[in-house]
């Protein structure tokens, strides 16, 4: 079955639940929870990606991440980081992760690839066309399928190149990165492109405007929550690896009716 990530936001800005689990205490409470839940995997993050989010000292998003990396690591839990710096990115191994998840596929730190290759964690190589603060500058595509796997097509062989053999590396569209409403839509529906690629894909659309924009204004992180669900589960059908999530527990019955479904 599709593999489920939980989220773990360690920061107090975060676009859906900034400050809940800013202290760590409540984030490793908190990553337990979703690893109760079905959560294969916990994926900590110290800085916010959201549209306009300006970045954080690198020594600020390792007090924030590290401690609760070491603490869930040592319960023998699954841990990727979620980081756009390469010394973050091996702190967060020495702590115990196992997994460097990188949302701009190693563009935005130069050192990153080389850094990841060296401590032998698995990488996720996620679809980025600049920073958080001005990425909708960038979202121009005739086909964002295509356009999205051509790119990610050049970040495998740059991993591969920096010496990260290919059964570590992950890749991610990008879902809501340098991309519309419209945009985002259409790369998931065209995320057989991905899927070519050959490598393990990973998707994430857990409570992003893009489904908000469907729902309605309106709607409260419940129904965010559901939708997400819903996308997860196609994503799955279509040949998503992993789905990382807000709520795990939605999405792990979503996936269990899915396996049902096709027996």
């Amino acid at each position: 079955m599709t593999a489920i990530w939980g989220i773990v936001n360690a920061t107090p800005d975060s676009f859906s639940d900034g400050g809940r689990y800013a202290d760590p205490d409540s984030a490793v409470a908190h990553g337990l929870l979703l690893r109760a839940q079905g959560a294969d995997v916990l994926d900590i993050g110290g800085e916010s990606t959201r549209p306009g989010a300006e970045r954080v000292p690198v020594a600020e998003e390792q007090r924030r991440v590290v401690p609760v990396i070491e603490r869930l690591a040592a319960e023998g839990i699954p841990v990727s980081v979620d980081t756009l710096n390469a010394s973050t990115a091996v702190a967060a191994v020495r702590a115990g992760a196992r997994i460097v998840n990188d949302v701009s596929g190693g563009l935005a730190d130069p050192d990153m690839l080389d850094a990841v290759a060296a401590t032998g964690a698995d990488i996720a190589l996620g679809h980025w066309r600049g920073p958080s603060s001005d990425m909708y500058a960038r979202a121009e595509y005739g086909r964002v399928g295509r356009e999205v796997a051509a790119e990610l097509r050049e970040r495998v062989a740059a991993a591969a190149a920096a010496g990260i053999a290919p059964s570590r590396i992950i890749v991610d569209p990008g879902v809501g990165f340098a991309k519309t409403v419209a945009q985002n839509w259409e790369l998931l529906r065209e995320l057989s492109d991905v899927v070519a690629l050959g490598s393990r894909v990973l998707v994430g659309t857990s409570r992003k405007r893009f489904l908000v924009e469907a729902l309605g204004d309106d709607a409260d992180e419940r129904r965010r929550d559901l939708a997400t669900a819903v996308t997860s589960v196609l994503a799955a059908r279509a040949g998503a690896w992993a789905v990382r999530v807000h709520d795990v527990a939605a999405t792990r019955d979503a996936l269990a009716v899915l396996g049902a479904w096709d027996g």
